[in-house]
C-alpha cells in the first residue's frame, strides 16, 4: 500500500537522495544536508502548530511503500509565500507604440518584476522516483495535497499557485538566464539557482533590472522560452490544468518557466472530493478511491481498490488493513476522491 504520510526526522536519508536525484533547477530540495533538516524541522513545527490562518508554514509529505519502507517521492505546500523572503516574478504584459502621423501601431511584450503572488500558498517539490513513475501513484501524490488543503482550508490562502520548471538543457544552463547573465549578472545558471535553493535571494534585489525588459530585445533561443516547461515537467504541469490550475503571464526570474494559479474552492479535486462515514467491514464488492482521514500530524491518505461507498447513506466500507494504514476507526470521517 503507498501511503502519503508528514515527513519526519529519519525521513532525512530518503530525502537527500530525491534532492540528489531531482536535478538541476528543483530549487526547493537544494543537495545541502543543513537545509534539508532544516526543512524537515520546520515542516514538523507546521503540523504541530495551532493555526487560524496562514503564516510562514511549509507541511512537507512523503509518499512510502508500506510494504517495503521505500520513499517513493515527496511533495510540499507553502501557506503563504512571500511573507518573510520576498517573492519575484516576471509578468509578461503588453505596451503599444502608437503613432497617428505616421501610421505606425506596434504591440511589443515586456517583461516586469512584481511580488504579485505574495501571501499566496504555493505546492511545490513534487518528485516522484523514477522506478515509481508507473500507475496511479503521481497522480495521486499530486492531488492528495488538495484534499488536505480542503480539510484545513484556514492554514491556506485562497489563491494557490504552483511555479513550473522552465527550460534547461543537460547541464543545467537556461537559454533565459544565459541572456540575463551576459547583461545584468556574472554567474551561471546552476549557480544562481543554487543559491536560490540556499534562500540567498539578496542578489536578485540587487543585480536585477528594475525597469521593464522588452522581449523583443532578448535572444530568439531566450524569447522562445518564456512561459515554456522543462520536457520533464510537462506531465505535472497537465495535471495542474486538468484541476482547473491557468497561466496568467507570470514567469520565474531564472528559467521563465510558469507559475499557473487557481483558487482553492475552485480545483477540481477539491470540488469532486467529499467527506464520508467511515465502516470496517469485509469489503465484497469493490471499487477505486483515494482516501485521507483528516487529520493534521497524523495525516495519512492512500488509494485503495478494496473499498466500496455507498452513496445513498454516505458509507465508506474499507478493510481492516485500509483502516490501519489510515489510523482510522469505525464511525470516523474520511475525505474520499476518485483517482
Amino acid at each position: 500500500m503507498h501511503i502519503l504520510r508528514p515527513i519526519k526526522d529519519s525521513d532525512f536519508n530518503a530525502l537527500r537522495q530525491i534532492a540528489a536525484e531531482s536535478g538541476h533547477g528543483f530549487t526547493s530540495l537544494p543537495v545541502n544536508d543543513d537545509i534539508l533538516r532544516e526543512k524537515i524541522q520546520r515542516s514538523e513545527h507546521s503540523f504541530a502548530k495551532s493555526l487560524s490562518s496562514p503564516q510562514d508554514e511549509g507541511y512537507l509529505f512523503v509518499l512510502e511503500d508500506s510494504a517495503t519502507g521505500d520513499i517513493m517521492g515527496t511533495t510540499a505546500i507553502e501557506a503563504a509565500v512571500g511573507m518573510t523572503v520576498p517573492l519575484y516574478h516576471y509578468h509578461l504584459g503588453k505596451t503599444v507604440h502608437h503613432s497617428p502621423t505616421l501610421k505606425v501601431y506596434n504591440t511589443v511584450d515586456i517583461l516586469s518584476m512584481c511580488n504579485d503572488y505574495t501571501g499566496s500558498s504555493e505546492i511545490c517539490t513534487l518528485f516522484l522516483r523514477e522506478p515509481y513513475r508507473k500507475g496511479l501513484a503521481g497522480r495521486f501524490l499530486s492531488r492528495s495535497r488538495f484534499t488536505f488543503m480542503a480539510d484545513h482550508s484556514a492554514r491556506f490562502s485562497d489563491t494557490v499557485i504552483a511555479e513550473m520548471r522552465g527550460v534547461s538543457d543537460e547541464q543545467g544552463h537556461s537559454p533565459f538566464w544565459q541572456w540575463l547573465q551576459e547583461h545584468f549578472f556574472s554567474i551561471e545558471f546552476p549557480q544562481a539557482d543554487h543559491l536560490v535553493g540556499l534562500g540567498d535571494k539578496v542578489f536578485i534585489s540587487e543585480l536585477m533590472p528594475k525597469y521593464p525588459i522588452y522581449a523583443n530585445l532578448l535572444s530568439k533561443k531566450a524569447q522562445d522560452v518564456i512561459g515554456q516547461v522543462h520536457e520533464k515537467t510537462k506531465p505535472a504541469l497537465r495535471l495542474l490544468e486538468k484541476e482547473g490550475f491557468e497561466h496568467r503571464g507570470y514567469v520565474d526570474l531564472f528559467d521563465a518557466g510558469p507559475t499557473v494559479e487557481a483558487k482553492l474552492t475552485n480545483i477540481q479535486t477539491v470540488q469532486a472530493s467529499h467527506v464520508a462515514t467511515v465502516n470496517i467491514c469485509q469489503v465484497e464488492k469493490t471499487q477505486s478511491f483515494a482516501i485521507s482521514n483528516q487529520q493534521l500530524q497524523n495525516y495519512r491518505a492512500t488509494f485503495t481498490d478494496q473499498v466500496c461507498y455507498h452513496s445513498h447513506e454516505n458509507v465508506i466500507d474499507i478493510s481492516k488493513d485500509v483502516a490501519a494504514a489510515l489510523n482510522v476507526s469505525n464511525g470516523d470521517t474520511v475525505r474520499i476522491f476518485r483517482l
